[in-house]
C-alpha cells in the first residue's frame, strides 16, 4: 500500500501521548541519554556534593514511575467512557469553556476582591470533596440503574460491580494509609531523637518511602479514578453522563451553602446559580438520547 500521510502533530496530541505513555525504565533513560551527554556532565552529577541532588532525583523517579504504572493499571486514564462520541465530546468542551467565561466575566463585572479568593477557594473545595462525594453518590446511582435494568444486563453488570468496588476500595485505603503513615514516621522520628533504639532510623526509613510511594500513586491515580467514577463507568454506558448530572446540582448545592450567592443583581445571582447545573443536565439528556438512539444503550429494562 502506499504511505498514508500522517496526521499534524500538535501540542495537546503531544501532551495527551506523553501523558498516556509508559515512562521509561530508569536504566533506559539513562542509557538513552548517555551519548548525548558528556561523560564530564555524568562525573559532575555523581560527584559527592551533587549526588545529593541527583540520587533523590533518580530515586523519586523510580517511585513515580512504580506508582504511576499501578495507578494507570488500577484506573486506566481513557477508561472513562465505553462510547467515545465525538459530537458529544466537542459540545461538552463547548459547554465548559462557555461556563468558565461566564464565571471570569461575572466576577469581572460585580465581584470584589474577597469574591475572587471566595471563588479560588470554592474550587479548591471542590478539588477536595469530589472524591469521597463520588464515592457516595455512584452506589446511589448505580442502585438506581441496578433496579431498573433487566435481568440479562443485571448479569452483566455484576461482575464489573464487583469489580468497581475493589477498585474504590483501593483507592480508600491509599488515602487511609497517608495519615497512618504519617503518623508512624513521627512517632518513629521522636523515638530515634530520644536515642531509645538504634535501629529506628532504619524503621524511619522504611515507613518513609512507603508513604512517598502512596502519595505519587494518589497523585496518579485520582484524576483517572474521578474520571471513570471508581471504573464504575464499564458497569453501564449511561453510568458517566448520569454521575456528571448528579454531581454537578450536589456541588451547586454545596456552593450555594458554603459560599451564598454569587455578587450582581438577584437575576445574575439566579442564573449564575441555576445555569451551570441546568446546561450540564441539558447536555447528558443529550447525550443519553444520542446513546439510546446511535448505539442501542438503554436504561430500562
Amino acid at each position: 500500500m502506499p504511505p498514508q500521510p500522517q496526521p499534524p502533530t500538535t501540542l495537546m496530541g503531544s501532551l495527551r501521548s506523553l501523558r498516556d505513555a509508559e515512562w521509561l525504565p530508569l536504566r533506559v533513560l539513562l542509557r538513552a541519554g548517555r551519548p548525548r551527554i558528556h561523560g564530564c556532565v555524568w562525573a559532575l552529577a555523581l560527584f559527592p556534593c551533587t549526588a545529593f541532588v541527583t540520587l533523590p532525583l533518580m530515586a523519586g523517579y523510580v517511585f513515580a514511575r512504580s506508582a504511576r504504572a499501578q495507578a494507570h493499571r488500577r484506573f486506566p486514564p481513557r477508561g472513562h467512557r465505553r462510547i467515545e462520541d465525538p459530537d458529544v465530546v466537542r459540545v461538552q468542551r463547548v459547554r465548559a469553556w462557555t461556563a468558565a467565561a461566564m464565571s471570569l466575566l461575572l466576577l469581572v463585572m460585580y465581584g470584589k476582591p474577597e469574591d475572587v479568593s471566595q471563588a479560588q477557594e470554592q474550587y479548591m473545595t471542590r478539588l477536595a470533596i469530589t472524591p469521597p462525594l463520588l464515592l457516595l453518590s455512584a452506589p446511589v446511582v448505580i442502585a438506581f440503574l441496578f433496579r431498573v435494568a433487566s435481568p440479562q444486563a443485571k448479569a452483566q453488570m455484576r461482575p464489573r460491580l464487583r469489580a468497581a468496588g475493589r477498585s474504590a476500595l483501593v483507592y480508600v485505603g491509599a488515602v487511609t494509609a497517608v495519615p497512618l503513615l504519617l503518623v508512624a514516621i513521627v512517632l518513629v522520628e521522636d523515638r530515634t531523637s530520644a536515642d531509645l533504639d538504634p535501629g529506628f532510623p532504619w524503621m524511619q526509613l522504611a515507613l518513609t518511602l512507603p508513604f512517598f510511594w502512596v502519595l505519587f500513586f494518589l497523585a496518579f491515580a485520582t484524576g483517572p479514578a474521578v474520571r471513570t467514577g471508581f471504573n464504575s463507568a464499564g458497569v453501564h454506558a449511561a453510568l458517566p453522563a448520569l454521575l456528571t448530572a448528579v454531581l454537578v446540582w450536589e456541588f451547586a448545592l454545596i456552593s450555594l451553602v458554603t459560599g451564598g450567592l454569587p455578587p450582581g443583581p438577584p437575576v445574575v445571582q439566579i442564573l449564575a446559580v441555576l445555569a451551570g447545573p441546568a446546561s450540564v443536565t441539558a447536555v447528558v439528556r443529550w447525550e443519553l438520547h444520542r446513546l439510546r438512539t446511535r448505539y442501542g444503550v438503554v436504561l430500562r429494562a
